[in-house]
């Protein structure tokens, strides 16, 4: 809108409001159609006269200079003269055809000029398309005085009659550039007679007032003189305009120095004329909103009345006015058969939706098919050959070249012949062409070709085989993403099972495709094509499928992991497992490790996907269970498939963290709320924005829609105290719950959407009445955290979350440690459940039959109790960080999980029910005796286990301890072992029997270390305080090393009763064990001294620090030789190389250096490569390192296992544990056995292949 317009609205805005009622004045802007419906609405949804006033003014600023004159002339039409002449000084001066709307002066000129020139009427329903209306407009003002072509092209049913007559419906065009009237032909297919038939009606009306009435053209070259002559002195600056060309030819008879328009499928049908040429291409599409206003018009409904199957249809319909038009028609007739047309589209049955009155084509597909029979026939079979391209996808030159074995100018010369006649589209991406169908095109091919479809994708597979013969695409070239990403497609279109087999079960094709496209897609494929694939045997498919889905995450991240290895952790019997093997065994010289004792542990969860690059806060399922949405720290919702988490769509929604996501009841729309205080609704399919609430002061921390399908409320609450609820169709909030006095964290509709709860940081859970907004019942829940004296704890009580059981009856409520669950009635508790004692529950859901409840903890698990036996049922280890939420599918057969960790695990309620739960503490000994691996580990807190890590058993294992074990040991020649408990105890035992033979009450604190002494008849152990006790349990005598002045770090045995030991005061201290006394003292570092290890010739030893260095020391002369600098973290382990010539450290960055003891120069630096988002390669810490005995290589444990070749400083292998944070790792002596324990509690022997 001009400025001075818009100034002249705001200036008299007063008045306007105060005066004004709205309902006739938009009746007369929408008849000129610059108010659309949408727009009348929210302009009667305000409550008073001058609310609506003033919306409507607000609309009409946002709008062009058409909106203005339009309300203008209401204001007069509707008796309003003293407010319209207000506004006259401000009315736009009319100027040429740009920028201007389609109702631009219908004046009762511009109506006897149309209607003189046989211009078509408006179809009884139009949905004006401005953008394409004043394009067509600029062109023709284009052609000014000078004779010339507009050619209006697009595909069939794309509305370029409709668009052209909309562009001459404006006084101004037509007064000022055709003054001499419009002259409207509709030509159609014809031949010569047609065409002739057609020139004498032209003329016969030209001629209509002429005195000399003469008789008609006999040919075409005598018709065309005529019309020249007529054209020239009778009707000068007139337009002729030419509706649906097919031919060129035809274009000749017409040829005669004159200003025409023509309307054509055919974009090159100008090339045999002479004059200026002008271009506008019809889109093929409407946009989805545009294609309900039709059908609503058609069907006389508000788009917010129209059933559920309206947007189905509409995407159906491909976004084709011609389609849509067709099915709105057939609606007015039968108003009941929504489902029926549906099925019909989806079905592409076209020839029952028969015709309708504004179309010369007896159904959809006649009018396809005319196009295709223009082409000459073998065109005709390069045309038939497009029948198998996918939809939606922009198909490379290359792969057409493949598929019809020709040179790339060949290929685009027979496809520019498809573009011209609007039968393909072409896109141009940087050098190269990429084409693509419409979809109607594509559905009418393969409904057309139905029974060649098989033959044709059985010869592109066979061309790229014959292209390709054993290779594979490179992703530099064009088509390499096509092939990756359709081979299969194709494979199974021409039902070649061996292929599809061959293809999907190779590890080399899923090596390459998830390195381009990540795994979502190919688990999708399995899915897809399992009819197909399983016809032998479905287990294969099954193996593959789930190998994918459970190690997606690790497969979507840079560096790419080696898939071989990855394929060597499956279990033996899987064909992933086989097929990897023998790779393994394949490639000479590579390093690849069997993990032994796998066969033990059993995979609970059925999806493994990481959508978000930073913490995920929330994830929720569809009800279908079809789709998952998930948000997090990364500002952006993530909309993916459940059973593949193929992702669907991608939103950066917010400028901060998205703090909580919601499906709405019909799975149409997603509500995201996040800590920049604001409220979006999405289309979940679409991406688009529907709404966006701001009436929240701070960040917003939950949505949840109502569950009721149809009926769009949702609820939303926030650290300002307030739960909102919104309506989906108002734009501001419809009630305020207000009764909080802190946070509010969580808000939950009852199933039966009567009532809302919200859990406070105040303190407290309040149960609202959803329709009134007023507050019933109250609950004090810090009153059930009761200190020792029976007193109310002084502690803030946080409530984190509550779910409602599925009747409704009852309410589980989340706060610190407990869950606590109510009866909604009476408010009382029904019972109470303490899950942990060392972490506190983040958030927690029912599960849909009412007895299983899922909490999410903050140290990493999942655990599943059971409400009325009060019991814990599983308990779900996978996440490596914590774990933010927990949710229920619909049926309550799945779970997931979403954490910091960045990723989201799908868990299988009843796989997850029946299984077992012992985990392992990360302290653990290992002996390597005769080829044979044994392991002394700290089960379930309480217990111990001998375990043969050859065989993967348990050999003994101890009756539960009264307090929790904190370390153990085992004696050199198998026979003992010994440990200590966080009470201070240290016992010792007989391996044959698990008899405890001695005990003692060491410590005062939870004892740290334990070791013996190579005899076996002492003991040396740490505690969290300074003294180290040398204990001969066999004498029952103890020698107590005093010295250090803080806590142990650790200690290690020297030879001739010596002792090394180290400590958090910096310092480094050689004990003799015997007399106690100390030899040597170090004061090694500023801060405290985290590890240290003894050359192999005992003569020098090296410590590493919280100080960032690490230090060469010499035993002999008590002297520092180096100090290394370098490290940007803690150092946090070091190890000499049994060569006597290289030192390695770790620090907390991930990185590892490998120094020259001699001179103390850097050598190497393993560098971690960095990967997303610049997280560490080694996972985090660096905690261990071991080289091998020719010191030629290096295993490091921290994140997940690495082993590095220290010549050059570069990773061989990298072993991903299922969990992370190794403490350490055991090496056997001839470095081809490595023993881990991560921190889910899960073991690791790994053996070199």
């Amino acid at each position: 809108m001009d400025v001075k317009s818009r100034n002249y609205l705001l200036m008299n805005r007063q008045a306007l409001e105060k005066d004004i009622k709205t309902s006739y004045i938009m009746d007369r802007m929408i008849s000129d159609e610059v108010l659309t419906l949408q727009e009348e609405e929210k302009v009667k949804q305000q409550n008073t006269q001058k609310e609506r006033a003033a919306m409507l003014i607000n609309i009409i600023l946002t709008k062009d200079n058409n909106s203005y004159r339009s309300f203008y002339n209401a204001l007069l039409h509707e008796g309003y003269r003293d407010l319209a002449a207000l506004l006259q000084d401000g009315i736009p001066a009319i100027s040429s055809g740009n920028g201007k709307s389609s109702m631009d002066g219908m004046t009762s000129y511009v109506k006897t000029i149309l209607c003189e020139g046989g211009v078509p009427q408006r179809p009884v329903v139009f949905v004006t398309r401005p953008k394409l209306v004043d394009a067509i407009k600029q062109k023709l003002c284009c052609l000014g005085s000078d004779p010339g072509w507009v050619t209006v092209y697009g595909m069939a049913g794309c509305g370029k009659t409709v668009l052209t007559a909309e562009a001459l419906r404006d006084h101004q065009l037509l007064e000022d550039y055709f003054p001499g009237g419009v002259h409207w032909v509709s030509i159609g297919k014809q031949d010569k007679a047609g065409l002739l038939i057609k020139l004498q009606n032209l003329c016969s009306r030209l001629e209509n007032d002429s005195t000399l009435s003469q008789r008609p053209p006999l040919n075409t070259e005598e018709a065309k003189d005529r019309l020249r002559l007529l054209m020239l002195r009778k009707y000068p600056r007139s337009l002729l305009i030419l509706d649906d060309i097919w031919d060129s030819w035809v274009l000749k008879a017409f040829d005669n120095q004159c200003q025409v328009l023509i309307t054509s499928r055919d974009r090159s049908v100008t090339d045999a004329v002479a004059g200026n040429k002008y271009e506008v291409h019809v889109e093929s599409g409407l946009a989805h909103e545009k294609g309900l206003e039709i059908l609503s018009l058609f069907v006389n409904m508000k788009i917010s009345e129209l059933p559920e199957q309206a947007n189905c249809l509409v995407r159906e319909c491909k976004g084709s006015p011609l389609v849509i038009s067709l099915i709105g028609a057939l609606l007015r007739d039968f108003p009941s058969r929504w489902e029926y047309y549906l099925k019909q589209l989806q079905n592409k049955q076209f020839k029952r939706i028969r015709k309708s009155s504004s179309y010369d084509y007896e159904a959809l597909d006649e009018a396809m098919s005319i196009s295709v029979e223009q082409l000459n026939d073998n065109y005709k079979d390069y045309y038939k050959d497009l029948s198998i391209l996918p939809k939606d996808v922009k198909v490379p030159t290359k792969v057409l070249c493949i598929l019809w074995d020709m040179e790339t100018e060949e290929v685009e010369d027979i496809l520019q012949e498809f573009v011209n006649k609007s039968l393909l589209f072409c896109d141009r991406n940087g050098k190269s062409f990429h084409y693509y169908l419409h979809d109607l095109q594509l559905d009418f091919l393969t409904e057309k070709n139905r029974n060649q479809l098989q033959e044709l994708h059985k010869n592109i597979v066979n061309q790229y085989k014959k292209y390709y013969k054993l290779n594979t695409p490179v992703p530099s070239q064009e088509d390499c993403m096509y092939w990756y990403n359709f081979l299969a497609y194709h494979m199974a279109g021409a039902n070649m099972q061996k292929e599809l087999h061959d293809l999907m079960f190779s590890l080399d094709w899923i090596k390459a495709k998830t390195e381009l496209v990540g795994p979502a897609h190919l688990i999708h494929e399995y899915v897809e094509y399992s009819s197909i694939l399983d016809q032998k045997n479905g287990t294969v498919r099954e193996n593959f499928q789930e190998f994918l889905s459970l190690n997606g995450h690790l497969l979507g991240r840079q560096p790419f992991p080696d898939i071989i290895q990855l394929g060597l952790c499956q279990p033996e019997t899987s064909e992933v497992y086989q097929q990897a093997k023998l790779h393994a065994q394949r490639e000479t010289g590579a390093f690849y490790l069997e993990w032994i004792n796998k066969k033990s542990l059993k995979n609970l969860y059925r999806l493994v996907v990481r959508p978000h690059r930073d913490a995920v806060y929330h994830a929720c399922f569809s009800k279908d269970r079809q789709r998952i949405a998930s948000c997090g720290a990364d500002k952006t919702l993530q909309v993916f498939k459940a059973e593949s988490g193929e992702r669907l769509v991608e939103i950066s929604a917010h400028d901060d963290e998205i703090l909580c996501c919601a499906f709405s009841a019909d799975g149409e729309f997603v509500a995201t709320c996040s800590a920049d205080k604001k409220v979006k609704v999405w289309n979940s399919r679409t991406g688009q924005c529907r709404c966006v609430y701001e009436e929240h002061s701070e960040q917003v921390n939950c949505c949840q829609f109502s569950n009721r399908s149809g009926q769009y409320l949702l609820a939303t609450c926030s650290n300002d105290t307030f739960i909102k609820l919104w309506d989906l169709n108002k734009k501001y909030c419809r009630n305020t719950m207000m009764g909080h006095v802190n946070s509010v964290n969580h808000c939950r509709f009852s199933p039966n959407d009567e009532y809302v709860a919200s859990c406070s940081t105040d303190g407290t859970v309040k149960l609202w009445e959803a329709r009134s907004a007023n507050e019933l019942k109250s609950i004090e829940i810090k009153d059930f955290f009761k200190n020792a004296d029976d007193q109310p704890d002084d502690v803030e009580v946080l409530v984190k979350c509550c779910s409602w059981s599925g009747n409704g009856d009852m309410l589980l409520v989340v706060a610190k440690n407990k869950l606590l669950l109510f009866d909604v009635k009476t408010c009382d508790l029904l019972t109470q459940v303490i899950v942990s004692h060392h972490s506190t529950i983040q958030y927690c859901d029912f599960c849909p039959g009412d007895e299983l409840v899922a909490v999410a903890l903050s140290h990493c698990s999942v655990e599943l109790w059971n409400i009325k036996s009060l019991s814990k049922v599983a308990y779900c280890r996978g996440h490596m960080s914590w774990v933010h939420c927990v949710a229920f599918s619909p049926d309550g057969s799945l779970f997931l999980t979403s954490s910091d960790d960045q990723t989201i695990r799908i868990w299988e309620t009843k796989k997850v029910c029946q299984s077992s739960d012992a985990v392992l503490k990360s302290e653990l000994d290992v002996v390597f005796h005769n080829g044979e691996v044994m392991i002394l580990a700290i089960y379930n807190q309480k217990h111990l286990q001998l375990i043969n890590g050859n065989a993967d058993s348990v050999n003994m294992q101890t009756a539960a301890q009264e307090s929790t074990i904190s370390c153990c040991c085992l004696s050199e020649d198998l026979k003992f072992a010994a440990f200590g408990q966080e009470s201070g105890t240290i016992k010792v035992l007989r391996l044959l029997d698990g008899k405890v033979l001695k005990s003692r009450e060491a410590y005062r604190t939870s004892v740290q270390r334990c070791r013996f002494t190579s005899d076996c008849q002492t003991l040396i152990s740490s505690a969290h305080d300074s003294v180290i006790q040398v204990w001969n349990w066999q004498l029952s005598e103890c020698v107590f090393l005093r010295g250090h002045k803080e806590a142990i770090k650790d200690f290690r045995l020297l030879e001739n009763s010596k002792l090394l030991s180290w400590s958090f005061d910096g310092t480094v201290k050689v004990w003799n064990i015997t007399t106690g006394s100390t030899e040597k003292d170090f004061a090694c570092h500023g801060g405290a001294v985290l590890s240290c290890a003894v050359s192999p010739d005992g003569s020098k030893f090296s410590s590493t620090s919280a100080d960032k260095t690490a230090k060469i020391w010499s035993f002999e002369s008590s002297s520092v030789l180096h100090e290394l600098k370098g490290h940007e973290a803690c150092v946090r382990c070091c190890t000499f190389s049994p060569n006597n010539k290289l030192l390695a450290t770790g620090d907390d960055k991930g990185e590892i250096r490998i120094w020259d003891i001699l001179t103390g120069a850097l050598l190497h630096f393993c560098s971690p490569v960095t990967v997303d988002e610049g997280e560490p390669t080694h996972g985090g810490w660096v905690t261990d390192l071991s080289f091998s005995p020719d010191s030629k290589m290096l295993v490091s444990s921290g994140g997940y296992l690495k082993w590095w070749n220290v010549t050059t400083g570069e990773s061989l292998q990298t072993f991903y544990t299922n969990g992370t944070n190794l403490k350490s790792i055991h090496v056997s002596p001839n470095f081809k056995v490595y023993v881990t324990v991560d921190n889910l509690g899960i073991l690791y022997v790994l053996q070199k292949l």
